[in-house]
């Protein structure tokens, strides 16, 4: 049985790739470019609100390959 995340579950980057698919390195890059999905700063340490994670997913659905994002 897969474990369920509140929306404020603060997960860290392994744990987003785990729950979420989304890479680790993806996740560093999108932080420095400011494109991917928002985070939390805890001194050096980074977490990600689950609720943004799917929020910032579903922003990102489109009908067909043609459509931009957020469209």
């Amino acid at each position: 049985m897969q474990e369920q995340f509140t929306d404020d579950r603060l997960l860290t980057r392994p744990e987003v790739h785990t729950h979420f698919g989304l890479t680790q390195r993806f996740l560093e890059v999108a932080a420095v470019k400011g494109n991917g999905p928002p985070f939390i700063k805890l001194g050096r340490a980074v977490r990600y609100r689950c609720g943004d994670i799917r929020d910032w997913i579903e922003a990102r659905r489109v009908a067909s390959t043609s459509q931009e994002v957020g469209q």
